[in-house]
């Protein structure tokens, strides 16, 4: 598990090689992620956009940007969690995601939260950050 805090914020990232969906014979490789948000801090904040850089093995980037998480924009309550999954597929057998997520506190105010760089490696490959 990977995790960053930020403003008392904590995003935890989870990682998983999803065989069934993946196809190394055509430079086809899936992951999907469980992300969990825990708000530590005295306020409820909204989750208003995501940015995610994601690198191959081959150094080739990738840069999403989007509202919300999941078609969602959540507001998570001082001491709450907000869980969700994803996926991201890769043309190489490893890579890596990071990225941070924008965040608004009740009154208005934005901020953003760092999502820790987290490493996608085949499950009998040797975890690294790429």
């Amino acid at each position: 598990m990977y995790r960053a805090t930020t403003n008392r914020i904590e995003v935890s990232v989870e990682p998983y090689y999803l065989d069934d969906e993946s196809d190394p014979a055509r430079h086809h490789y899936v992951w999907a992620y469980m992300v969990e948000i825990r708000n530590d801090s005295d306020v409820p904040v909204q989750l208003r956009t995501r940015y995610w850089k994601i690198m191959d093995a081959l150094g080739r980037v990738e840069e999403v940007r989007g509202a919300g998480v999941v078609g969602e924009e959540p507001w998570i309550e001082p001491g709450e969690t907000y869980e969700y999954s994803s996926g991201c597929p890769l043309k190489t057998p490893s890579g890596i995601m990071q990225g941070s997520y924008g965040m608004e506190r009740e009154e208005g105010d934005p901020f953003d939260i760092a999502i820790p760089a987290f490493s996608l490696d085949l499950p009998d490959g040797i975890r690294s950050l790429n």
